[in-house]
This record gives structure tokens, C-alpha cells and sequence, in this order.
């Protein structure tokens, strides 16, 4: 009797499931959309764990079968869903990943939904925003921002060259290449110049949070395959924040928005590390479906 792919999907799905366990922080990678994902790439087409999920499934050959059964092994040795496939969905874009940057977790919508928000209110008043994102890794907030408000001038900047490299892959990839220019260099020093001294209308960053010390209790599947320059945040895991609290006035305008994400339990005493500089009015913070404060919101006054 033939079978069919949902038959065989089925049938895969049951053996996949009791040796598979997502972490936290990638929620979306059920073992079903895991195997959707992985299910294509055997076919040969490239999709994130989300988009494989609506996407109807492709008939495997005896080639396709023995691709899925290597894709699944590799899943299974701990290497990254976004690795394997090359993509990862955030903000509802399809984006290129790459071992180089850190790959884009749910979490960080948080950010990217009030960076939305902070554009629309300033957008009715501010035909054309400059934006600057730091700490961009692979660009998602870049591009996210960018494909939100077409006038906008986006400038993003990482430490990271290989990082760099893939932001600017997913600028191509997106067709922003007009709109957002991707810089090599140490927080805001790329933009160290009079183009942006007191002229950005929002600064937004993704920093890495995460003490020295915590870093090696990190699950294997973070810390093997993803850079720890993007995760490690210094002794108490506010090294980067700090210097951006006290660096971001010099390139804000008066009225512009700092808005960048903090790790667990950091967001009560970062919010008030922000009200203490005396700079910044507006300073409040977004919580995630747990209620921690996971971003920081600030106004230039």
C-alpha cells in the first residue's frame, strides 16, 4: 500500500519526538515543526521551523528519505535547527543564519515590537528616520525596522566582521540594500562622526547580557555553535548596557529613543541605571508573557 508525505511525516514524527527537546528560548521549534523544517531541506528547499509549518509537504524519494534521516542525526547532535537549514523567521521575515551571529529568538520580538511602535509614533512627525542598531548580529532589527517604514535610514554596526557579513547578506536577501548599510566596529563608534552626533531618532540594541561566569552552564547547542562574543556581557552581565546608557546621549536627538533588551531578572535595576544619568525621560520597560521586564524604553530629554 502507498503511502503519503503526511503518512510518512506521521510515522517520523513519532520516533522524532521522545529523543527531541527544544530549548526555552526557541519555543516555535516544536518537534513537528523541526521535523517540517528538515522535511523540506530534504527536498531541498531552505525554510525556518515557523515557515515550514504552513507549507505543505513534498513528497520524499529514496534520496530525499536518506537526506532526512542525516538532517535529523545532525538535528539530534545538538546542532542548531537555523544552522542546519540556514534560515530562521523573525518578525515575520525569513532570514539567512549562520554560525557567525547569534540566531534570532522569539524574545527579541519583544524589542523589535516596540521598535515598531516607537517608529509609527515618530514617523507621522518624522517623514524620514535615522535609526542605528547596534550589536546588530545577523540584522534582524535592521531589516525589520527598514521593511516596517520604506523611508527610513537604517545604519546597523557590529564587532563581529563574520556577523557583519551575514547582516549584510540579509539585507540583500530582503532587497534593503538601499535603505540600511551595515558597519564593522565596537558599539557606536562606526557612527562617531558629526552624521549622527545628535541626530538619531532611535538607537536600538540587542547586548549581550549574560555574566562570564554563567557562560559555561549554558546549554552545549548555545555555547558550541554560537558566538559567545554575543552572549557574554562581562562579570555582571551589564558591561555593553552600561556603555550604552552612557554613550547613546552623544548621538541621540533631543526627543530620540533608546530602546534595547535586558537579560532575566536585569530590567529593575537597568530601568533605574537609566533614570540615574538624569538624561532620560520616558523610561519604562516591556515585560514577556512572564511578566520580567525583557526591554528598556528611554526618551532623550
Amino acid at each position: 500500500m502507498s503511502t503519503t508525505p503526511a503518512s510518512e511525516f506521521e510515522r517520523e514524527l513519532r520516533l522524532l519526538e521522545p529523543r527531541l527537546t527544544a530549548l526555552p528560548d526557541k519555543p516555535e521549534e516544536t518537534p513537528a515543526a523541526t521535523l517540517a523544517a528538515l522535511w523540506h531541506l530534504a527536498a531541498g528547499t531552505r525554510l525556518s521551523a515557523a515557515a515550514a509549518q504552513g507549507a505543505s509537504l513534498p513528497s520524499l524519494d529514496a534520496a530525499g528519505r536518506a537526506r532526512l534521516t542525516e538532517l535529523i542525526e545532525q538535528r539530534l547532535s545538538g546542532i542548531p535547527l537555523a544552522h542546519i537549514t540556514g534560515r530562521q523567521t523573525f518578525m515575520g521575515l525569513e532570514l539567512l543564519s549562520e554560525p557567525g551571529a547569534l540566531i534570532p529568538r522569539r524574545e527579541t520580538e519583544i524589542l523589535g515590537r516596540a521598535l515598531w511602535d516607537k517608529s509609527d509614533e515618530l514617523a507621522a512627525s518624522t517623514p524620514s528616520l535615522l535609526a542605528v542598531d547596534v550589536c546588530t548580529g545577523s540584522g534582524n532589527l535592521a531589516v525589520a525596522l527598514a521593511s516596517r517604514h520604506p523611508a527610513a535610514r537604517v545604519f546597523a554596526a557590529d564587532l563581529s566582521p563574520e556577523a557583519c557579513e551575514l547582516a549584510r547578506r540579509n539585507v540583500q536577501h530582503l532587497n534593503l540594500q538601499d535603505r540600511v548599510q551595515v558597519r564593522v566596529g565596537d558599539l557606536l563608534a562606526p557612527f562617531d562622526s558629526p552624521e549622527f552626533h545628535g541626530r538619531v531618532d532611535l538607537l536600538s540594541c540587542n547586548p549581550p547580557y549574560i555574566s562570564t561566569a554563567r557562560m559555561a552552564g549554558m546549554p552545549a547547542e548555545i555555547i558550541s555553535h554560537e558566538p559567545s562574543l554575543a552572549f557574554d556581557g562581562g562579570a555582571l552581565g551589564v558591561r555593553i548596557i552600561q556603555r550604552l546608557i552612557t554613550e547613546a546621549p552623544r548621538y541621540l536627538k533631543p526627543g530620540g529613543w533608546l530602546l534595547f533588551e535586558v537579560g532575566l531578572g536585569q530590567g529593575p535595576a537597568v530601568q533605574n541605571r537609566v533614570i540615574k544619568t538624569g538624561k532620560f525621560e520616558a523610561v519604562t520597560t516591556r515585560a514577556d508573557e512572564a511578566g520580567e521586564a525583557r526591554v528598556v524604553i528611554a526618551r532623550l530629554t
